[in-house]
């Protein structure tokens, strides 16, 4: 990001640094409005937007179909967030572009008196890119930062296609305290003439006040839970085999993403691409079934290594954290479980341990290079307590050295909390580098 502050990695220093969406709409407005022009799918939720966006963009490309794909976080790179027809975006057409709005972001910055944030910058420049790409784009699937109503990615007069992803309890001292308050942010995406997907919801409040919004702004509303229906028929360590029924029939589909979850997020994808080819839009039956079976999203569920074997997942809230132990169960074969766990300050620990206790012979807490790091020892205040044994360690390697030094070729090895903790344990293990 060269120059600019990195308000994501980073604590925030200023006394008012939020950027207002009337900032970012001001701001793309100096860039000529790069959003409008294209197809757009808009996807929020709390948990398995990036999945729905790459299997989506799996589909559409196996259907010829040219996208653009903006989501968050990274792993490595910020280029990691700009996909066109699939690729990450290089390094000097992403220079070439952060220099090109440099100047329309030095104004808005000057004008408001707020800088602007490090999401407003990555998403005017996905659009700016996006632009650029014409008539080189179909379709642009846009992830929410986070929220809805007031993301900087909600700038759209109209949308095609709104997917919101199962919904709980997350950032609440920012979207409030109820999964019904959250909701109601996110629905804040759902345009007029949008249709809008919803997954499956284990609360009924959420699924209300999705359906009161779509009723308010003219949106047509496809309840996944309600019209489809989702059956696991074979569970390995690569993959997995279901059946979806719904409007449209029962098919027989793969994936290599492991969980129910994913299989919930392959569904709610089916459901999309059926609205999609009720507004007009062709995408073949080996389209959506090659393309299902060919997404692949890094850190989720990943499998890093074996004998121990080694799998990581950004399991970053007690919901994830609830659907990681399941899986691990479900899905893996092994004797003992030991966890590597680092998280930043403003997640809820104690609620993740709850969920990841019953199986841990070991808690390893790190600490990951981030200023928003919670400190391990003090991680260990909250994990400590649970039943298993909690040791603390500075980094991320030494925690996977420590898991290593513990584990036999028949344990597994779960490295799991923030984003940033799966991404060095892909260096550490991988080699994968993590600048950019």
């Amino acid at each position: 990001m060269g120059s600019f502050n990195d308000m994501e990695r980073g604590r925030q220093v200023s006394e008012n640094p939020a950027m207002s969406l009337e900032s970012m709409r001001r701001l793309l407005q100096r860039l000529d409005n790069p959003q409008r022009g294209r197809q757009t799918v808009h996807i929020t939720g709390s948990k398995g937007k990036g999945s729905l966006a790459g299997m989506l963009e799996s589909v559409l490309l196996q259907s010829g179909l040219r996208t653009a794909v903006f989501t968050s976080p990274h792993l490595h790179s910020y280029r990691e967030r700009f996909r066109f027809g699939g690729e990450s975006i290089l390094e000097p057409e992403f220079a070439s572009a952060l220099d090109g709005i440099r100047e329309s972001v030095d104004e808005e910055q000057a004008a408001s008196g707020r800088a602007v944030s490090t999401f407003g910058i990555l998403t005017a420049l996905f659009f700016s890119l996006s632009r650029m790409q014409v008539p080189h784009v179909d379709w642009q699937i846009v992830e929410v930062g986070l929220g809805g109503s007031f993301d900087a990615t909600n700038v759209f007069e109209e949308t095609d296609l709104v997917m919101i992803a199962p919904i709980s309890l997350e950032h609440t001292a920012i979207l409030g305290d109820t999964e019904e308050e959250i909701a109601r942010d996110k629905a804040g995406i759902v345009k007029a003439g949008s249709v809008c997907v919803l997954a499956p919801q284990t609360e009924a409040s959420v699924t209300d006040v999705v359906k009161a919004r779509c009723e308010e702004v003219g949106a047509s509303l496809i309840e996944v839970g309600e019209l489809y229906e989702a059956e696991v028929i074979e569970r390995f360590s690569y993959g997995q085999t279901f059946k979806v029924t719904g409007p449209e029939g029962t098919r027989e589909l793969r994936t290599s993403m492991l969980g129910r979850h994913q299989v919930e997020n392959a569904m709610t994808v089916v459901a999309a691409v059926e609205a999609l080819r009720a507004r007009g839009q062709v995408i073949s039956e080996e389209a959506l079934v090659t393309g299902l079976a060919r997404a692949r999203i890094h850190g989720r569920m990943e499998v890093l290594g074996q004998n121990p074997l080694v799998v990581a997942d950004g399991a970053h809230n007690p919901a994830s954290a609830e659907v990681l132990a399941r899986t691990l169960q479900d899905y893996f074969e092994w004797r003992k479980c030991y966890f590597v766990i680092g998280c930043t300050t403003d997640k809820d620990i104690k609620g993740i341990g709850y969920k990841i206790a019953k199986l841990a012979e070991l808690i390893v807490c790190c600490s990951f290079d981030s200023p928003r790091a919670e400190d391990p020892y003090v991680m260990i205040q909250d994990v400590g307590f649970l039943g298993p044994p909690a040791v603390a360690e500075d980094s991320v390697a030494a925690g996977i050295e420590t898991a290593l030094s513990h584990a036999e070729k028949e344990d597994l090895i779960c490295v799991t909390g923030s984003l940033y903790v799966v991404a060095e344990a892909r260096n550490f293990l991988l080699g994968q580098a993590t600048s950019g």
